[in-house]
């Protein structure tokens, strides 16, 4: 058993004994009170469903039955949770390519001041149709987007800025950024309340 599944196992609340008075396999500290059956099912603020997001943040191909054994639930419990939270859109289960694990030849984030003649919207949304770029927000500060562009060579990484920054009349300014070691790269996602 995973590190994080023994510190869940022992988190407070937690028992290895199957209480008889806990609600359908729910630890106590989980169970809701009858008359809330349904409501917070898919809700961040459950404990349950957090604990879930939490073993699914480390492992996302991590087995029902080893959540349900984790958390002292049964694992149809574990099961309906994760379609309710997939029915709700609280949770995405899916693969992400880190570009430095894959040793993708050029790597960089990108600042980008768009020009007085656009808006950040309207470059955002061009420059999210290219395939090279895997991450764009708006952002507050010195630039009004921040890009991730990934390219398999450094010829192809300058002709993405040849032919999508260079002379372009929405943008008024970019700065390539790129990374000289990693530290972390961590994805969440974000939800109020988690």
């Amino acid at each position: 058993m995973s590190s994080e599944l023994k510190s869940i196992k022992s988190a407070p609340g937690y028992s290895n004994s199957s209480d008889s008075n806990s609600k359908g396999g729910v630890p106590p500290s989980i169970a809701r009170s009858p008359g809330s059956r349904g409501s917070g099912k898919s809700s961040p603020s459950d404990e349950l469903n957090r604990q879930i997001i939490k073993l699914l943040q480390g492992d996302g191909r991590l087995p029902f039955k080893d959540i349900a054994k984790a958390l002292d639930v049964s694992e149809g419990t574990i099961r309906n949770r994760v379609q309710w939270m997939k029915d709700a859109d609280m949770l995405k289960i899916v693969a992400l390519a880190d570009p430095m694990a894959i040793n993708y030849k050029a790597d960089a984030m990108v600042g980008i001041k768009v020009s007085n003649s656009s808006s950040p919207k309207a470059v955002a949304e061009r420059i999210s149709l290219l395939p090279e770029v895997v991450y764009v927000v708006w952002v507050s500060g010195r630039f009004d987007l921040l890009i991730e562009v990934v390219c398999e060579s450094g010829e192809l990484f300058q002709e993405f800025f040849e032919h999508h920054c260079f002379g372009k009349t929405d943008i008024d300014q970019f700065e390539i950024m790129t990374a000289i070691e990693m530290f972390k790269n961590q994805f969440l996602l974000k939800r109020q309340n988690l």
